[in-house]
């Protein structure tokens, strides 16, 4: 009978010799490489307060300029946006989140519509290009008016006197409150109507002399139309992709405002959606 042996002892051995020595040059990299990445950090640890306390390596607010506010956003919005977002302490120009921190910083404020783009420069200063959103219309609730975009955001009222605020159209006929803060949107559809309504005519219901934009209480599709001091109307039909099959579009309608403005006299009622 044969019997089986034990494998020898040192069989393992001599296998873990041959990887290793197969493998010796790439292993001795490691080694290298390794020991080279701990000195870098031993030698970053050391020496990291001194590059950090640098000037010219701390982003301080006054080093932060804003390219794009619009003229109509009053107060220092970049104050406010660093200030809220704990930005305004001096940040290390290293940091390689620093410019992704300061673009959310700038996206969360309800004047910002789109953060363009934050370039950081050396020694540290910061650009940060913005889009705004435009007010296009005033809606009035118990107590005042709040502003709102054309797509139905509200906007920061208290930017606005009561002089800046008369320069757009009053939105009467409303009954709900924004369901969110500044910066959403309202979450009614005939406020979001009304703003595709003032933003479509734009300035000229202002060389109209128009007042107030309301909807109309009869009709499907619903219907607006603004009316001047003097109690004048002009029927403006249905919000901008809203139209009843046959009615004008926006262009036509507004086109017939723009003639409007410049004719000797106007009409009691003036209805946009029927031939002129």
């Amino acid at each position: 009978m044969t019997q089986r042996g034990r494998p020898e002892a040192d069989e393992p051995v001599t296998g873990v010799r041959a990887f290793l020595a197969a493998r010796r040059a790439g292993l001795g990299t490691l080694v290298v490489l390794g020991a080279a990445a701990m000195g870098g950090w031993a030698l970053w640890e050391r020496f990291a307060a001194d590059v950090r306390s640098d000037p010219a390596a701390v982003l301080l607010p006054e080093a932060v300029s804003v390219k794009g506010l619009a003229p109509w956003v009053r107060g220092d919005l970049k104050d406010v946006v660093l200030h809220d977002a704990s930005l305004d302490g001096g940040l290390p120009l290293d940091d390689p989140e620093l410019a992704g921190r300061i673009e959310r910083a700038f996206g969360m404020h309800p004047w910002i519509r789109d953060v363009v783009a934050v370039t950081l420069r050396h020694p540290a200063a910061a650009e940060v290009e913005v889009r705004c959103r435009e007010p296009v219309g005033m809606v009035a609730v118990p107590g005042g008016l709040l502003a709102i975009d054309a797509e139905g955001v509200v906007l920061p009222s208290e930017d606005f006197t009561a002089e800046s605020a008369a320069a757009y159209p009053r939105i009467s006929g409303i009954r709900s409150s924004p369901v969110g803060v500044a910066g959403s949107r309202w979450g009614d559809a005939l406020v979001h109507e009304a703003a595709a309504v003032a933003a479509a005519v734009g300035p000229e219901w202002r060389d109209l002399g128009l007042r107030d934009l309301r909807p109309t209480e009869d009709g499907a599709p619903r219907g607006w139309e603004f009316v001047d001091a003097s109690g004048r109307v002009i029927h403006f039909g249905s919000a901008p992709g809203h139209e009843a099959d046959g009615e004008p579009s926006v262009a036509v309608k507004v086109g017939r405002l723009r003639a409007l403005a410049t004719a000797d006299g106007r009409a009691e009622r003036t209805d946009l959606t029927s031939p002129p």
